[in-house]
């Protein structure tokens, strides 16, 4: 029995500022986005055999809710709440049903109905499951709020002082960001900003200059996948257009999180490394065959991060990158075409499923304005505090 996974479908809506679409609600959102997927794979929802659905803010059961809106078939709705990483984690299990023979056909379903303004925790009688993080970070830097850009530009502001890179760096990236999003007509901004107007945007985090334009907005969306089993591509005919996920790894906290003393570690370096690492052992290739790569820039310093993290550059010299024009069309890379976070938006369900989209869609040749030339590997990073890293390479099926 083969144990290949294939992406045969993909869909997703646009990504909208909380409450901008009225009446918007996640069951139009998931609808909006499964029925894209199904068209894009040329199937009807009874041939699906189970469902993976991802959110972070909302009720038990509002998967099956959600789900209940392109059919009522029995199937196993399993919910999905993985912090930033929810949509991946939906993308993992459905894939680990292809992959263990319990389905032929698994839908991987991400929304999320935002309220506006910094993340809020939804419970305050108990534990928060990042305070051991906050705690850590806390005592190796100053306190500050809103806490999210706060940990992240911190560990920002700890590769300036190792290595050398500068604000600028870290503004460059939402420049380039914005400046692909233009192209994408998902994504929440479609607007290109000056290096300048980035930088003199409002200050969210000073000892970095990190500004609000360096920093993804909460977010209203979804984003869906059909995968599908090799037996199940050939029975059908989607050979021709199905995207092979060739390795992916989830990996959480490990002890150096907490052991390295890092701000980097501490923000999730370690979890995305080695997640990297086991996915280019699964597929055999190494940051050097990556084409296209859509990663987790929720604030602009973890691009950076990440670049070292996913072994495009050596530790420190992440921002070389970006000095040479590495990361945008022309360079060694593209990272994020869709506009990444920054710019696409990040409804946190979702997130990881329209990395997926994008990625089948830059495989295929499908990405119209934002196509990356003759793309044969893709990579996307995905990455929720708590903890969990996914990496996920794609190959198209025919090649």
């Amino acid at each position: 029995m083969s144990n290949r996974v294939f992406v045969v479908g993909v869909g997703m809506t646009k990504f909208e500022k909380p409450g901008r679409r009225e009446g918007w609600d996640y069951p139009a959102m998931a609808l909006e986005a499964g029925t894209a997927a199904l068209s894009d794979a040329g199937i009807e929802y009874s041939k699906v055999q189970e469902a993976a659905v991802g959110f972070c803010y909302g009720d038990s059961t509002s998967g099956q809710r959600a789900v209940y809106e392109l059919g009522m078939t029995g199937i196993p709705v399993v919910n999905v709440n993985n912090n930033c990483s929810t949509g991946t984690t939906a993308l993992y299990l459905a894939a680990r049903a292809i992959r263990g023979g319990m389905a032929d056909c698994a839908l991987a379903l991400g929304f999320e109905k935002m309220q506006s303004g910094s993340l809020e925790a939804g419970y305050t009688d108990r534990e928060q499951p990042l305070l051991r993080h906050i705690d850590a970070l806390a005592g190796l830097r100053d306190f500050a709020m809103p806490v999210a850009p706060w940990m992240f530009a911190t560990a920002g502001v700890e590769h300036m002082e190792r290595y050398g890179s500068t604000p600028e760096h870290h503004a460059k990236i939402a420049e380039k960001n914005h400046r692909h999003s233009v192209n994408n007509p998902y994504a929440q901004f479609q607007d290109a900003y000056t290096l300048e107007e980035i930088q003199n945007a409002k200050m969210v985090y000073e000892p970095l200059g990190l500004t609000r334009l360096m920093c993804s907005p909460t977010s209203d969306g979804s984003g869906a996948a059909v995968l599908a089993s090799e037996r199940f591509v050939d029975e059908h005919g989607l050979g021709d257009r199905a995207i092979e996920i060739v390795g992916q790894s989830m990996v959480t906290d490990l002890e150096t999180t907490f052991t390295a003393k890092t701000a980097r570690a501490i923000v999730g370096y370690d979890m995305s490394a080695a997640a990297a690492q086991n996915v280019y052992e699964q597929a055999g290739i190494g940051p050097e065959d990556v084409d296209v790569i859509e990663l987790h820039d929720c604030f602009a310093p973890n691009e950076l991060l990440t670049y070292e993290a996913l072994g495009l550059a050596a530790e420190g010299e992440g921002h070389k990158l970006i000095d040479n024009g590495d990361t945008t069309y022309g360079g060694r890379w593209v990272v994020n075409p869709s506009g990444g976070l920054i710019s696409k938006g990040h409804p946190l369900g979702a997130t990881g499923l329209a990395q997926c989209a994008e990625m089948t869609w830059q495989l295929r040749g499908d990405a119209d304005a934002r196509q990356v030339p003759d793309a044969k590997v893709a990579l996307a990073h995905n990455i929720g505090l708590g903890g969990a890293a996914f990496v996920t390479a794609y190959r198209p099926a025919n090649r």
